[in-house]
């Protein structure tokens, strides 16, 4: 086994975060197996209250997940046919997919090459008196510039809807993401930074209308059962996982610090590997995902290479959404999110991956971008 990974190095690993918490986890599952209530009910409503007064925000609604947050929460801001969303074409395809749910025409405006976030200075000229509302996402946990967006919102009388997937606890100046807008999407999809152990979403706002929209338009449309007051859905978010993202909650913040650690401790390994740009560390991003770009055409080949040395990568993501095939006749051109497809490449980040583990994912990558003279490490992690 002299030179070869026994074990992979995963892109992600839960297993750490859910043995720590095996104890209060087996209390929370059995506190509501017990209980007998699985749909909303007290576990939910205990959630909802924690998790709004965390973010700091008067309205918290569990759904079932982060795509149903978005939909319902266009829907309770009052997009439909006929509207026009502007958004991100460099995003999950959910984001442009939830406009497309409630009727409305996604408009793609290109992103900042440093931060990957949608360009604040390309949104005015994207305006036309069909556009209601700007969708940002918060990618891979950084913030998106949000003052001047919600400037041009304010000049247009437009909605701004924040797509929080990846950024639970990110924060802009000073603010939770996701409370700046008139509204918040949340995905507590196992993988990120606030995950629960099964689909699960959160809408979050601190209007009142909106609030009573969103709850009706979870439950088939009703505020009281068999009185449905409008066509809704069936997305409420399981009693199981609100106990689960109540016992992981007050962790966050400490999980979210890991991570700016683990962000800052790659940059200085990796600051001299040639052809690589790195993420910046600035302020209030909680590195969902630690992305690099790789220069010169080689991302797919050094991918590859890290993968044969047992070290997980993902691409998010390998085709912007504009050039998916359910949007590609929209004939939008947008240069910097399709270059940004061909050369981003995500490395393994979570609060608790080691200093052995990071060590060998640098000094792996180093290898590969200095031109493969070296041999694989014959360094072999065994985990933790």
């Amino acid at each position: 086994m002299e030179g070869r990974v026994r074990e992979r190095i995963p892109i992600l690993d839960l297993t750490p975060e859910v043995e720590e918490l095996w104890d209060d986890l087996m209390a929370a599952i059995t506190r509501v197996l017990r209980s007998g209530q699985f749909i909303l009910g007290p576990e939910v409503e205990a959630f909802e209250r924690e998790v709004a007064e965390y973010l700091g925000v008067k309205h918290a609604i569990g759904v079932n997940s982060g795509t149903d947050a978005l939909v319902i929460g266009l829907r309770a801001l009052g997009i439909g046919p006929g509207d026009e969303v502007i958004t991100t074409p460099f995003s999950f395809f959910a984001t442009a997919e939830a406009i497309s749910l409630v009727g409305a025409t996604p408009v793609f405006v290109d992103i900042d090459p440093k931060t990957f976030n949608l360009n604040p200075d390309l949104i005015a000229a994207a305006i036309t008196p069909r556009t209601k509302a700007i969708l940002p996402v918060h990618l891979y946990g950084r913030p998106a510039e949000m003052d001047p967006i919600l400037d041009l919102a304010e000049a247009h009388g437009l909605k701004v809807l924040e797509d929080c997937a990846q950024a639970f606890g990110a924060t802009y100046r000073g603010k939770k993401v996701g409370t700046l807008g008139h509204a918040g999407a949340f995905s507590f999809f196992p993988s990120k930074n606030l995950g629960a152990y099964g689909d699960g979403g959160l809408l979050v706002t601190n209007d009142d209308e909106v609030a009573t929209l969103g709850r009706m338009l979870r439950a088939h449309g009703s505020k009281r059962k068999y009185h449905n007051e409008t066509v809704g859905y069936n997305s409420r978010l399981d009693a199981l996982q609100a106990a689960i993202l109540r016992v992981k909650l007050p962790r966050v913040d400490t999980w979210n610090q890991a991570r700016r650690q683990v962000a800052l401790h790659y940059n200085e390994l990796l600051a001299d590997v040639p052809g690589l740009v790195l993420p910046e560390v600035s302020e209030g991003h909680v590195f969902h995902q630690y992305t690099v770009r790789v220069l010169g055409k080689r991302r797919d080949e050094v991918q590859k290479k890290l993968g044969e040395v047992g070290i997980g990568t993902m691409v998010y993501y390998p085709v912007p959404v504009h050039k998916l095939p359910v949007y590609a006749h929209s004939g939008f051109f947008l240069p910097e999110a399709e270059r940004a497809s061909q050369e981003v490449l995500s490395l393994p980040i979570y609060p608790a991956i080691t200093e052995e583990q990071m060590l060998y994912v640098v000094g792996e990558l180093r290898r590969i971008q200095d031109g493969d003279s070296r041999q694989p490490s014959r360094g072999v992690w065994r985990g933790t």
